[in-house]
């Protein structure tokens, strides 16, 4: 694993698109990162980042790559809980508390660009009295409730015993979010079976069942709810 604090311009515009520095001028970016502690460190596909029983004291942000953020049983059965990419923050509630243990790991599915960040750092104003940091804090925080409300919608969709009625409450929710029974998901055939912890052929049988009936139509990942 190579350390590198060279922040480019490729890394640069990520940073700028991120919700993490909204409103935070991009010709900052590059002291505030002195500020808050920022280091980059880049991983090899398939390496470990963070690993079970790690304490975290600092947040990720993913510079370039992708990274899976996996759970395993005391028996060896692995789950995927989510898949992160650019711009996108790991760690963040462990490194908010830093006794707990981590209870996964987080490995790099691609050749990977890490940012971290001192979470001390982050949501403390430093004694320069930087204005960013407030601002910062107000993102994090954002970012924070966005994620407890995804996690809460999965855990509605999980919440049904049957494919079918998790297939039905997690579009149910997207043609809410959308205003309109046409919409777009984002996730593939087995991302969303991943993400409703269903089996991807048991889940695409339903599917058909579904359409076939005239409840729902689709087209690879645009769905229509009937009437």
């Amino acid at each position: 694993m190579e350390k590198n604090n060279n922040l480019n311009e490729a890394f640069l515009e990520v940073l700028a698109e991120s919700p993490l520095f909204r409103e935070i001028e991009k010709k900052e970016l590059r002291a505030m990162l002195v500020c808050l502690g920022g280091q980059i460190k880049e991983y090899k596909k398939g390496t470990s980042i963070f690993r079970w029983g790690d304490t975290i004291s600092k947040i990720g942000f993913v510079l370039k790559g992708n990274v899976h953020v996996l759970r395993e049983t005391y028996w060896g059965k692995e789950s995927l809980l989510g898949r992160i990419g650019p711009g996108d923050l790991f760690g963040e509630v462990y490194a908010c508390l830093p006794d707990l243990e981590f209870d996964g790991t987080v490995v790099a599915q691609t050749d990977c660009s890490i940012l971290f960040l001192n979470l001390n750092r982050t949501i403390a104003t430093c004694s320069s009295a930087c204005h960013f940091h407030t601002q910062m804090i107000s993102n994090l925080l954002q970012i924070l409730a966005q994620k407890n409300i995804a996690f809460s919608r999965k855990l509605d969709c999980l919440s049904h015993h049957t494919i079918r009625a998790r297939l039905m409450e997690y579009f149910s929710k997207q043609a809410q979010i959308c205003g309109n029974s046409s919409f777009s998901i984002p996730l593939n055939r087995q991302q969303l079976a991943d993400y409703l912890c269903v089996d991807r052929s048991a889940m695409t049988v339903e599917l058909y069942k579904l359409k076939d009936e005239g409840i729902l139509d689709f087209d690879k990942n645009k769905f229509t709810l009937l009437e």
